[in-house]
């Protein structure tokens, strides 16, 4: 195997980790709302 081999894949995750979370930030946020019918008997 190949020397730090766990030390150069916990920093590519690192890597991978802080692109997903600046990626996050600039995405809208999702509202959702249920859309209750208009007769409530239903």
């Amino acid at each position: 195997m190949a020397d730090n081999f766990l030390e150069r894949h916990h920093e590519e995750y690192e890597e991978r980790k802080r692109a997903w979370l600046r990626n996050k930030k600039h995405m809208p946020k999702l509202k959702r709302t249920i859309e209750k019918p208009e007769d409530e008997s239903l």
